[in-house]
């Protein structure tokens, strides 16, 4: 450590720090309020595959990182048990997977907005009621948003507890990778979340 820290003072020591504050364009907040936003498009995909796709831009969400609301939302979403979207459409013969959620990359998630999207991997007979598999899949959101998040926590908490498991246990990463996304975190969270801000959930605010 004293040697790379030794390295570090001598390669960047000298460069000038300018005094600029970070940008922001969180002035743009209607990055997609354009007609073409708001319709469906058929793309003919190169492998034989069927996926239906709904995206939605929402408010910028970054500065939420320590409830992280769309991970709650995403856990729901993708649920394969009872009740869920996907065991209804499987009962249908209609769908084979479904995936929901926020990359948490740059393209998805900055300071003008954030993209929440759901993909649902269909069947040929999904395919032909493609629009009765949207139909579903916006009812069930929007029973999420009647409900509300879970009153007892238990739903957040279970997710915490694991993503915690996930974070303590998971395989040793590459240096340079692990390099390069903490250097992304220095410019998204607070300094004492450096390390766990991107994996970690750690307030519980239903109203976010």
């Amino acid at each position: 450590l004293d040697t790379l820290e030794k390295w570090v003072t001598e390669i960047f020591s000298e460069i000038p720090n300018n005094g600029l504050p970070k940008p922001s364009f969180g002035h743009l907040t209607q990055p997609f309020d354009t007609p073409e936003f708001h319709k469906l498009y058929r793309v003919v995909p190169v492998r034989k595959v069927h996926s239906l796709s709904i995206t939605w831009a929402l408010p910028p969400q970054e500065q939420y990182y320590r409830v992280k609301p769309l991970h709650y939302i995403s856990w729901l979403v993708g649920h394969e048990g009872k009740g869920s979207v996907l065991s209804f459409l499987r009962k249908k013969f209609w769908a084979l997977a479904l995936y929901g959620g926020n990359g948490e990359t740059g393209f998805e998630q900055n300071s003008t907005y954030s993209i929440f999207s759901i993909s649902v991997t269909l069947t040929d007979e999904g395919y032909k009621h493609f629009y009765e598999v949207a139909h579903v899949v916006f009812q069930y959101v929007k029973m999420l948003q009647k409900r509300g998040p879970d009153k007892r926590q238990v739903i957040w908490e279970e997710i915490q507890k694991i993503e915690a498991n996930e974070f303590h246990y998971q395989e040793q990463t590459d240096p340079v990778d692990y390099v390069e996304s903490l250097c992304e975190n220095m410019q998204l969270f607070q300094k004492e979340d450096f390390l766990t801000g991107d994996q970690l959930l750690f307030e519980y605010k239903p109203e976010v």
